[in-house]
């Protein structure tokens, strides 16, 4: 039930950029009130569902009453969630873990939204409140905040990053080098995309594929400075040669001449790691 978990997700990344002193101006970056049309437009779209489908036993109301109903409650869910996860993203363990993260929130979410939902529905839609009726809107509240909790967190959180060795450190061996094709033994790694079950290698000689998942790459991909760009590349960020911008996106023009997407979530950190 909120719309925003990406401001917090950047927080994390702020302790792991090259450059924490880079420019936060917008360049790359969806103005904020982009970014609160959207995700608001998102929590009217969740009422809009939830009212279609009669959820929580609102489908004995007619259409027009249930989205009166659920339309408010998921856009002040939004409004609420926005708020709180300014708060828990300041929770150090929580800002580096998604999981934890999303448990916290749900959690804070569900407290007041718990109380919210049982005001508006029995003081407004049935004329009359009843204390004793209030632990039972608990666990709805809370199954919904946790379901869109879930779905915010892993569309809006920004991707993996993978470092190189500290300056004056030996540079320990990448595992992932052990998998290239043996046509491509020895070439510097531009990125990894994701097709289907293969993972497409762009290298300095040439490309392939690989069966493989994308997350098990980026895990073995530790030792070369690059980052998770989007849900199927991960780029490396000594291949990065150009950038454009394209809406509230930004793309990345690589060496070999691939192009790599750059989802909205990973703009800022990306920006602020000195990457463009």
């Amino acid at each position: 039930m909120q719309p925003d978990l990406r401001e917090n997700a950047a927080k994390v990344r702020e302790a792991q950029a090259a450059a924490a002193g880079a420019s936060r101006n917008a360049a790359g970056e969806a103005p904020a009130w982009r970014r609160w049309a959207r995700n608001l437009a998102v929590a009217g779209a969740a009422g809009v569902f939830m009212a279609l489908i009669g959820a929580v036993g609102t489908d004995e109301l007619p259409l027009g009453e249930r989205l009166l109903y659920w339309m408010p409650l998921t856009i002040a869910g939004g409004i609420l969630g926005h708020a709180l996860s300014v708060l828990v993203g300041r929770i150090p363990r929580a800002g580096a873990n998604p999981w934890l993260f999303g448990a916290l929130l749900t959690l804070a979410i569900s407290i007041p939204a718990t109380v919210g939902v049982w005001l508006y529905t029995e003081g407004v839609f049935q004329g009359q409140l009843v204390l004793s009726h209030l632990p039972y809107f608990f666990a709805p509240v809370l199954v919904i905040s946790a379901g869109m909790t879930a779905l915010m967190t892993l569309v809006n959180w920004p991707g993996r990053v993978t470092h190189a060795p500290a300056a004056g450190e030996a540079a320990a061996p990448v595992r992932f080098m052990e998998r290239l094709p043996a046509k491509l033994k020895g070439a510097a790694i531009y990125a990894v995309s994701a097709e289907d079950h293969y993972l497409r290698l762009h290298t300095s000689k040439g490309s392939d594929l690989i069966l493989m998942r994308l997350a098990d790459a980026i895990s073995e991909l530790e030792g070369l400075e690059g980052a998770q760009t989007h849900r199927s590349w991960w780029v490396a960020k000594d291949a990065v040669e150009t950038t454009r911008r394209e809406g509230d996106r930004m793309v990345l023009t690589l060496k070999g001449g691939a192009e790599a997407p750059v989802s909205r979530p990973n703009v800022r950190p990306l920006r602020e790691a000195g990457w463009f």
